[in-house]
């Protein structure tokens, strides 16, 4: 009777009779438990007769003029009550859900932005949101995206070049968050220093040092050197700025690099000159929370399809409205022996959050970009990139 009696239970009684009990067991009466329902008295009568139905017992029985618990009424009463705080507790989880940041969110990141703005904004995260895990992961473009599209990452911080825009798969959409210049590094004393800027088509005979193949730094210097009709020597392959600095510090190559990887560097950052300021800071770069929809080969940008091309804002073609155009030589004391100039045509590179369109209304996701923004605004304003 007992085995029989608990399957009944587990199997058959719905949720509302036991919520009905649990206001009758509480307020001691049928008329009490109805006002505080908000339903009829004789609902609530129908309910327990149901009730006593499904478990095959009496749980109330007649006490005068009212009704009292059976001593399983007693029984059922307890787990009634409790089974109405949980599902109180979880109607409200649930209707918080949407505006609470928590859980998991894992994150992707290309190399550079890794150094420079994930420690700052993991740590701002963390202390924002207490119920955030995020998780991070290094790699490529090439590798990130489709991670994202697997649902294997949530949300993946991109780069996108002047002359090499991310072109985003169906179903992504990015936010841009930052747009800085991308600078030549040059071991001090090469002749090539002493121009400003420096032609690409100067750039004859220089043996480079880049990201890897197939990344997007690596072919836009590929498709930059191509257009200024120079076959690259590209002879070191590394996925990081500094490696790439590193060598050209020691004078077996050149290298092209952000200028946020450059105010990344250890020690003293970047010393300010004189000319323009960055175009990447305040209102003039596009780390407004500019949203792009992603199709199949439709890239994150505005107009031509590039990001910013020939806007001002990314660096497209035009150097009067390309970031670094116009500007001089730019030291940094963590890097001695290399001088960091301005190119021509200028180049640009901007960072942009990717999320599946499905959730980049997500809360964690949108916490994700704006802490990302803000901390992507102040390591390009910080360090200034000298003219």
């Amino acid at each position: 009777m007992f085995l029989r009696c608990t399957a009944k239970l587990c199997c058959v009684i719905a949720w509302e009779r036991l919520r009905v009990f649990a206001a009758v067991a509480e307020h001691g009466s049928v008329g009490a438990a109805a006002a505080a329902l908000h339903i009829t008295g004789p609902a609530v009568t129908q309910q327990l007769r149901k009730l006593e139905r499904e478990t095959g017992t009496r749980v109330v029985e007649p006490d005068g003029r009212g009704i009292r618990l059976t001593a399983a009424g007693h029984v059922l009463a307890g787990h009634a009550r409790s089974v109405a705080a949980a599902v109180a507790d979880a109607e409200r989880d649930l209707a918080g859900l949407h505006d609470d940041v928590a859980g998991p969110l894992r994150i992707g990141s290309v190399a550079s932005a890794l150094r420079v703005l994930l420690p700052e904004v993991l740590r701002s995260l963390v202390a924002e949101h207490p119920r955030l895990v995020p998780t991070v992961t290094d790699g490529e473009v090439v590798d990130l995206l489709p991670a994202l599209r697997s649902r294997d990452l949530d949300a993946v911080l991109l780069e996108s070049w002047t002359q090499r825009p991310v072109t985003l798969p169906a179903g992504v959409r990015v936010t841009t968050l930052v747009t800085e210049p991308v600078l030549l590094a040059v071991p001090e004393g090469r002749p090539v220093t002493d121009r400003d800027p420096v032609p690409l088509r100067g750039l004859g005979g220089e043996v480079w040092a880049s990201s890897p193949v197939g990344t997007e730094p690596y072919e836009a210097l590929l498709q930059m050197l191509r257009a200024a009709g120079i076959e690259p020597d590209v002879r070191y392959l590394f996925a990081d700025f500094a490696t790439q600095l590193a060598l050209v510090r020691a004078g077996l190559a050149v290298a092209l690099v952000p200028a946020m990887a450059v105010a990344g560097a250890p020690g003293p950052h970047l010393r300010p000159g004189t000319g323009d300021e960055h175009p990447g800071t305040g209102d003039e770069h596009p780390g407004t929370g500019d949203e792009q929809q992603g199709t199949e080969d439709e890239l994150p940008a505005t107009g031509d399809g590039r990001p910013g091309a020939g806007d001002g804002r990314t660096g497209g073609a035009d150097e009067r409205s390309a970031p670094g155009a116009g500007r001089g030589t730019a030291t940094a004391a963590g890097y001695p022996g290399i001088r960091f100039r301005p190119c021509r045509p200028a180049v640009g590179r901007s960072l942009v959050l990717a999320t599946r369109e499905a959730d980049s209304g997500l809360p964690a996701v949108q916490a994700l970009a704006g802490v990302l923004r803000a901390a992507a605004g102040r390591a390009v304003a910080a360090d200034p990139v000298p003219g």
